[in-house]
């Protein structure tokens, strides 16, 4: 038996996402062009970008993280954790997954393919911890997953980078290289600074996303914040990113041009990353009999990352001109269309593995 009629054919995939989700990974491309050019037309661009400052984060640099995090964080149902908390095995798979197998994959990728660039080698870890919370959400929706599912288990990921981001950047940055070794991060690098930087890029707009919802569901009810509200603030998440990537790319466009092959090796561990985690998730989730919606939620949150978060931490704790912020800016160049392709590859799972799942 087979599932074609209600599975979603590679035109109708394309088509439920947003014109401006379609071409993402073109509009990055272009922003980042665009960032290059500024940065050899306008002299002194640096100098301008720094005059006033939110902690180390230049202003107009920390709108642009704001407003790439706060959209994603109003999307979040906060109120039904219990759902999903209840289902032991997706809940602890989804924790181990996101929590212990994703950050110390990346952590190996990253010393495997970038052992001599210590730069970009940390950024690549920052992305690694830093868990899904974005896109994942419209992955998901692609692939038939199981929505409530991955909204609450977005919302536990939310929750726990509060209290956990910094610890585990002190952890994978300074102690277990030490353990093993290996170079440690420089002396600048602090907990603190991932912290307060956490705290800030994170911490405010989930507050925010939060206190939207609450009160327009309160005054307006779900269908109306849902439908109404949420597709007009959506596109900011864009704007913020693509901002931030111009600026970016506009201080960074010497180091950028000067060594574009660095770009391809910061890839490829990325690309080596996505697989793995959504490949080994999948085959866990199938082993564990979480049945086919449920499965591709466990895949894409685990394999998914929230780059927004990763580049606001490199930022504003190692400067929007260093190596780590170039590390995490590459993140959604790859992670948009891999994620893509993944959806494909977990519609021909479904059909493959789940013939009698009607939708």
């Amino acid at each position: 038996m087979t599932d074609t009629a209600t599975t979603p054919t590679d035109s109708a995939v394309v088509a439920k996402l947003s014109f401006l989700d379609r071409y993402l990974a073109v509009w990055i491309i272009a922003a980042m062009a665009l960032g290059l050019i500024l940065g050899r037309i306008i002299p002194g661009l640096d100098d301008a970008l720094d005059a006033v400052k939110v902690g180390s984060v230049s202003l107009p640099i920390a709108i642009g993280l704001l407003l790439m995090m706060y959209p994603v964080l109003a999307k979040v149902r906060y109120t039904e954790t219990s759902r999903v908390t209840g289902d032991r095995k997706l809940l602890v798979a989804s924790l181990i997954l996101n929590w212990v197998v994703g950050p110390a994959l990346m952590f190996a990728l990253a010393w495997l393919l970038l052992p001599d660039l210590p730069e970009y080698r940390t950024g690549l870890i920052i992305v690694g911890l830093a868990r899904c919370i974005a896109m994942v959400l419209i992955w998901n929706d692609l692939s038939c997953g199981d929505r409530e599912a991955a909204a609450v288990l977005v919302a536990i990921n939310s929750v726990f980078q509060i209290i956990a981001f910094a610890a585990l950047g002190w952890f994978y940055l300074q102690t277990l290289p030490g353990w093993l070794g290996l170079e440690t991060t420089s002396a600048e690098f602090s907990i603190g600074a991932i912290a307060l930087s956490v705290l800030v890029f994170l911490g405010i707009p989930l507050l925010a996303g939060y206190l939207t919802r609450t009160i327009g569901e309160k005054t307006r009810g779900r269908d109306w914040y849902e439908s109404r509200f949420l597709p007009k603030i959506g596109p900011v998440a864009l704007y913020g990113l693509l901002f931030t990537i111009v600026m970016l790319f506009a201080l960074q466009g010497d180091a950028i041009t000067s060594a574009p092959l660095d770009v391809i090796r910061i890839a490829l561990p990325l690309l080596a990353y996505f697989v793995i985690m959504f490949g080994g998730s999948f085959a866990l989730g199938h082993r564990l009999r979480l049945g086919y919606a449920k499965t591709a939620t466990l895949a894409f949150t685990a394999a998914g990352n929230n780059f927004e978060l990763a580049i606001a931490v490199a930022i504003g704790t190692f400067g929007v001109t260093s190596g780590q912020a170039l590390a995490g800016v590459v993140g959604p160049l790859i992670e948009v269309p891999v994620l893509v392709a993944l959806v494909y590859v977990s519609l021909w799972a479904k059909r493959r593995f789940y013939p009698d799942t009607i939708n």
